[in-house]
């Protein structure tokens, strides 16, 4: 669906500023059809920008940006009826009501003037604001408000969604509800392009991720595949059935485990091992008597990762 190609973007620094900033920096991307994929990275990271580029709402610098085959630089229009696209902050016009400000989007796109009405209805009922359909928009809430924005991106039913910080100041009742949508959204076969500072929403509803840092792209591809290769350490859990056996003292004892730490309902170390170092230490464990019921790796969590990328240590 989307292809970014040796992507590089850069501004002029100020007066009396040497050089260029670079906030995309040979940025070379595929996201597939039926992805929801995340961007993640720090303030500055050149999220925002990237968005705009796929949108043709910003060139790049030099480099290569198609949508669903279609070169955005060269053809915007053409790629633009694919995209719908939802800033991180837009304008509502609130002296409209709910339906009239669909309606008005659904002009700007140039569908049919004789299909309007019931693509208007469809859109409004897809966000679930049908009972606000002739409320004006000024009285909606900020969830509502972001609900009306996502019928404005799609009403022109494009294949690609768009989305900078769609959860930007929603409370949790809010957000739970956005992710709903955008899973109906995906499962209907949009493809969604994403970033969110909200990470755990993020890790929840994304198939793939891309980390940027700096205007450079880190790593990407499937979540679990990024967190597995962004991880330090393997850090396993093991549970045992009984307190007979001394679990810790035993994994203490064997070569390459570290940091042993026992909490009560099991012990938790570093094994840097692969997964067939691992399954023998297991069977290791068993054959000396623990009566072990449960060994599961731990994985930092989205926003451990984004913590421990904006202090430096990923790289």
């Amino acid at each position: 669906m989307i292809q970014l190609k040796d992507v590089t973007k850069e501004y002029d620094l100020p007066p009396g500023q040497p050089g260029q900033l670079v906030a995309a920096d040979r940025l070379t991307l595929d996201v597939p059809d039926g992805e929801v994929f995340g961007l993640v990275g720090p303030n500055g990271a050149g999220k925002s920008t990237t968005l705009k580029m796929i949108c043709g709402l910003l060139l790049p610098t030099s480099g290569q940006i198609t949508v669903h085959g279609v070169d955005v630089e060269t053809n915007p229009q053409a790629a633009q009826r694919d995209i719908g696209y939802l800033a991180d902050l837009f304008n509502v016009y609130d002296e409209l009501k709910v339906w009239e400000y669909v309606a008005y989007f659904a002009r700007a796109y140039k569908l049919p003037a004789e299909k309007i009405d019931a693509r208007v209805r469809e859109v409004i009922a897809q966000v679930g604001l049908e009972s606000k359909h002739d409320a004006n928009v000024a009285g909606l809430s900020r969830g509502m408000k972001q609900r009306l924005g996502l019928a404005r991106a799609i009403v022109h039913d494009p294949l690609l969604l768009v989305l900078d910080e769609p959860a930007s100041g929603l409370d949790p009742k809010a957000r739970l509800e956005l992710k709903d949508l955008l899973r109906a959204m995906n499962r209907a076969g949009k493809t969604i392009f994403i970033t969110s500072h909200v990470l755990p929403d993020l890790e929840e509803i994304c198939t793939s991720l891309a980390i940027l840092e700096k205007g450079k792209l880190l790593r990407h591809g499937k979540i679990a595949d990024v967190m597995r290769s962004a991880a330090q350490t393997r850090r396993v859990r093991m549970r045992s059935a009984g307190a007979e056996f001394d679990l810790s003292g035993w994994l203490k004892s064997q070569p390459n485990v570290s940091e042993v730490q026992e909490d009560g309902t099991g012990v938790e170390f570093v094994f840097p091992g692969s997964d067939g170092d691992l399954a023998a230490l297991i069977r290791a464990t068993v054959l000396q008597g623990a009566p072990i019921y449960s060994v599961e790796e731990k994985t930092d969590s989205l926003e451990e990762l984004f913590a421990r990328l904006s202090t430096g240590e990923v790289m």
